[in-house]
């Protein structure tokens, strides 16, 4: 059946351009999507099926990142594409849909370009002063600059506020002097090929968190890849040292000067891994959907029996419910509200809906969904990193609570 006769026969008005998402996105949510952008996502998705998909159950099992996607992926020009920024820059719908069509088809790859386009661009967004912005921002766009956003320690990360332990310390000269760094990151993803790391370290003589593009070949800093992990594992996570690690006044981030300078950034990147939750459900519900539809026990497709079928439902109701939340929320960010509260609970309640929507996946797949085959089980294992990082439930449940209750529950 074409797409036309299944938009017609859901009474769904088809576009000029054909829709991607026929069966997760049951309200229609690409609507919102200028034919433009739903022609840069096709070239994507082409990208994925053709070029990455073949790849992905490999390399998962390896531990190794697909080098021959990255290029590729960069050359896509998806951050701001040409076709899309002649008059403004790309519109935070197309980026969402950017990155839920990264994780339908994997969890790394689009944490990947997230640590791109999402975080070390927030970072410069955020945290650079405007001239800073004009010399780097172009040059994070086109990758030119790669980057990473290292903030996470080995000892601190649900407590990173008030517990960051990395220090800088000023040090008078020309120019305004430098600085000098000393601490450890870690689960710091994409590291030992980016150009710079944003490093976020607590002033000595106030206190308050700066943060810093140091190189990454800088005397001083030590990558070194996190192995024996389950869950992302084609993502290169690393563990950064910074013994004595000295970096100027105009690799400083000026107009980061607390910790609240880092939520500001926070806010804006929780509402990126809430899409990514939403496109992993998709992923592993199209997945155990297409299993069903094929596989025959009893005599009979699997999709026939009626318990089957309720797990589908109940996919289905947690990717649309996800798709909605972060529908709306970019929407609201468009508009320029941004709120701690708002990024939490998309963030946290997607995550939840992702836990369960993998785990229905696995279970309708039966034995075959522990196995790379269908795909279900990498979106199953994968999910368990999404479900913890740019803040736990229970972190993101708090921020809510407080915005409920105007009274904080965080320890002290």
């Amino acid at each position: 059946m074409s797409t036309t006769t299944k938009l017609a026969s859901s009474g769904r008005r088809p576009t000029a351009v054909e829709r991607l998402y026929d069966v997760a996105d049951w309200y229609d949510a690409e609507s919102l999507l200028t034919d433009d952008e739903r022609r840069v996502l096709g070239r994507l998705r082409r990208f994925l099926d053709d070029q990455a998909r073949p790849l992905l159950g490999e390399y998962w099992e390896r531990g190794e990142f697909p080098e021959e996607l990255r290029q590729p992926l960069i050359d896509l020009d998806l951050m701001e594409p040409a076709e899309l920024t002649a008059d403004c820059p790309a519109r935070g719908i197309y980026q969402g849909f950017r990155i839920f069509e990264l994780a339908r088809t994997d969890a790394s790859l689009a944490t990947f370009y997230t640590a791109q386009a999402g975080l070390f661009r927030t970072a410069i967004r955020v945290g650079a002063s405007p001239e800073q912005q004009r010399e780097w921002m172009p040059r994070v766009v086109d990758f030119s600059l790669k980057g990473v956003f290292s903030l996470t320690e080995p000892e601190h990360g649900s407590d990173i506020a008030g517990g960051l332990a990395t220090t800088a310390r000023r040090e008078p000269g020309e120019n305004g002097g430098g600085w000098v760094i000393d601490g450890a990151k870690r689960w710091i993803g994409g590291a030992a090929t980016a150009d710079v790391l944003a490093v976020f370290a607590r002033d000595v003589a106030d206190g308050q968190v700066k943060a810093f593009l140091v190189p990454r070949e800088a005397p001083g800093v030590v990558v070194s890849t996190i192995h024996r992990k389950t869950a992302l594992r084609m993502m290169q996570n690393a563990h950064i040292t910074l013994d004595g690690v000295r970096v100027t006044e105009a690799d400083r981030l000026h107009n980061v000067n607390s910790f609240k300078d880092v939520a500001a950034m926070l806010r804006a990147m929780r509402s990126d891994v809430a899409w990514i939750a939403t496109g992993i459900q998709a992923g592993a519900f199209e997945a155990a959907l297409k299993y069903v539809r094929e596989r025959e026990q009893f005599g009979r497709k699997l999709g026939s029996f009626q318990l089957v079928q309720e797990k589908l439902a109940r996919m289905l109701g947690n990717v649309t419910a996800s798709l909605s939340l972060v529908v709306r929320l970019t929407e609201q960010q468009e508009r320029g509200i941004y709120r701690d509260q708002d990024s939490a609970l998309a963030k946290m309640q997607t995550s939840l809906a992702m836990r369960e929507t993998v785990a229905l996946a696995r279970e309708v797949v039966g034995g075959n969904g522990i196995t790379l085959d269908t795909d279900v089980a990498r979106f199953h294992a994968d999910a368990e990193a999404v479900y913890s990082y740019e803040g736990t439930h229970e972190i993101n449940a708090l921020i809510v609570g407080r915005a409920l209750t105007g009274a904080s529950a965080f320890t002290k």
